[in-house]
């Protein structure tokens, strides 16, 4: 099949490439960006690798007459869904539960093209027009769904994405190779009810068509769940500690008659697996049709960077990272990473500078465990909380070694690291050149990390490292910048709200980070995401792995509170802080901020 510069948006485009029929059509709530940091790119050039005619659907009208929904007629094989790079409901909201008025992925940024819950719009309006045609989910608001979740929006749980949708199948995590094989079964004529024994998919069946299976793992039914909070923690510290084996059981939980049966993922794919996506003959750039449109935030930001793996071992307690991407680091080799920035630097409005080097946390390339027996059995959520696995290969030569030969490259002028990284994976071991190596060649002028909290009860139920750490590195940041004459800043994140954290807390960390030489900028208020450990604390009140009640500031005015001090600096605050701080007992911290 003759491989296109952009796969059709319309039947027009369809007919101009011969095609009387596709054999897939993907919709998503994002615009269509052919790059593979967008995830209905990855899949479309992963189906059109295989030899399918695949087409594309971006920001369908949901509102209208549905034309959108039926421009292509009949698939061969079956219509794919995502909501897009990023959760929706995320994408819409603020933590307050206010309306965003922009959308980063979007021409000019525009709010308003796509609906709540995308996911389930689309898959019911198509499972309404073609209710014979498959009907596949997946993307980030899919696989964070695929239990029995909590709803922050709705304020209760609801039921895996499955049921909702009306979807025949849910692919969750990195899908490539999950999607590949259900197109190929499809196209053998095996129906999609038939299709039960693909990794990393999930599907609903009635309950009484469950088969004994001693490997599987039976969850609290939902209905257990709506009526016990700690039956629904209970599901949640079962699901996280299968998702951090390399060798998983399949999960069944029970909603009434309907069972959804979530197969394990696969098992930690090759490097060559890794590096078939990225070596797809992506354009990198928007489709057409945006043109005059205005600039799509989202693309802007990421058009010349390059990821180097997935996957995090962090853990950390609010991420969906390991949910999504797994716990163990899959790498890509370094000629399709090379080969990559050979392509970018191709680019007509490429100027020498790589905005990103990364991943979902950017110095964990190639690290894994020196003895693969003991991660074979390990259930550990984070590999370097409470403290470094002793098994853990933190050694970052590897990276050192790809960013020397990224600076290499004629066209490059800098190569920036633009992701967060883990800096206790090096702050205390002193024979570490790797913060050197980035401070010397690969800031932008700033670089941000996130310490999250300066309390210790806070960072160990986050699961961060202690707020010490991060003094520590600050100081090693100004000492390589003296000594190389560079004139650089660290940016910490922070975050407001979350689970265990008191106003107390947050007043602390104003006179901390004050001390530190701090007006904080990045900040955020904690916002509960399905399916992470922070979220279920936030709406059971316990925590999982301990059965502790733990304090969590729910109502918005709660938050607002917490949030002010990020902002001690502003005059509109200052007489709530000062009023705050007499009303907790802090009085000796008004000289501190205000003195």
């Amino acid at each position: 099949m003759n491989k296109s510069k952009f796969l059709p948006t319309t039947a027009k485009e369809a007919k101009e490439l011969g095609w009387n029929e596709v054999d897939v059509v993907l919709f998503s709530g994002d615009a269509y960006i052919d790059h593979p940091s967008f995830g209905v790119a990855v899949i479309a050039r992963i189906l059109e690798h295989d030899d399918y005619k695949v087409a594309v659907v971006p920001q369908p009208n949901w509102q209208d007459d549905l034309r959108d929904f039926k421009k292509f007629g009949t698939p061969h094989l079956f219509f794919g869904v995502t909501a897009g790079n990023m959760d929706s409901m995320i994408n819409h909201y603020t933590a307050n539960i206010r309306l965003r008025s922009d959308d980063a992925y979007t021409p000019g940024g525009k709010a308003g093209f796509r609906p709540d819950y995308p996911t389930i719009v689309y898959s019911k309006i198509l499972k309404k027009l073609f209710p014979d045609v498959p009907v596949i989910i997946g993307g980030i608001e899919a696989s964070m769904r695929r239990y029995t979740h909590y709803d922050y929006w709705q304020n209760k749980l609801k039921n895996s994405i499955l049921i909702d949708s009306e979807a025949d199948l849910l692919l969750y995590g990195m899908s490539e190779k999950s999607i590949s094989e259900v197109a190929l079964k499809l196209n053998n004529g095996i129906s999609i009810q038939e299709i039960r024994d693909i990794p990393q998919t999930a599907f609903k069946i009635n309950k009484s068509q469950l088969s004994e299976n001693k490997e599987s793992i039976t969850l609290h039914s939902h209905q257990e769940c709506v009526k016990s909070k700690i039956k629904y923690a209970e599901n949640f510290k079962l699901v996280e500690t299968e998702s951090n084996k390399i060798i998983a059981k399949q999960i069944v939980q029970t909603n009434g008659d309907t069972a959804i049966v979530v197969n394990p993922p696969y098992y930690n794919l090759t490097q060559s697996e890794i590096d078939i996506p990225y070596d797809l003959p992506y354009t990198r750039l928007p489709h057409p049709k945006y043109k005059n449109k205005g600039d799509i935030p989202a693309y802007e930001m990421i058009k010349h960077s390059v990821n180097i793996h997935r996957g995090c071992f962090g853990g950390c307690s609010f991420c969906t990272i390991s949910m999504h991407q797994g716990k163990f680091i899959q790498s890509r080799s370094e000629k399709s990473i090379i080969n990559e920035i050979n392509e970018i630097v191709k680019l007509p409005d490429f100027k020498g500078y790589l905005s990103d080097v990364g991943g979902p946390s950017a110095n964990m390339y190639n690290m894994k465990g020196l003895n693969q027996q003991i991660c074979n059995k390990c259930t550990r959520p984070s590999c370097i909380h409470p403290e470094i696995c002793k098994n853990l290969n933190t050694n970052h030569e590897k990276l050192i070694e790809l960013y020397r030969k990224i600076r290499k490259i004629p066209e490059i002028k800098k190569a920036f690291v633009g992701s967060g990284i883990r800096y206790d994976l090096f702050i205390n071991n002193n024979n570490c050149k790797y913060f050197e190596e980035l401070v010397t060649h690969h800031v932008s002028g700033r670089l941000k990390v996130a310490p999250e909290h300066s309390s210790e009860k806070v960072l160990k139920l986050m699961r961060k490292t202690p707020f010490a750490d991060f003094v520590k590195l600050k100081r090693k940041f100004e000492e390589i910048n003296k000594a190389k004459n560079l004139k650089q800043q660290l940016i910490p994140y922070f975050i407001s709200s979350h689970p265990e954290s008191t106003t107390e807390d947050m007043a602390e960390l104003a006179v901390k980070t004050k001390e530190l030489g701090y007006r904080l900028e990045q900040v955020q208020d904690f916002t509960p995401t399905p399916m992470t450990l922070s979220t279920v604390i936030f709406y059971t009140g316990i925590n999982p792995y301990t059965g502790k009640e733990v304090y969590t500031a729910k109502s918005i005015e709660e938050k607002k509170k917490q949030q002010k001090f990020f902002f001690w600096y502003k005059r509109e605050f200052k007489n709530e802080i000062i009023a705050e701080l007499k009303k907790i007992g802090k009085v000796d911290f008004i000289k501190k901020l205000f003195n």
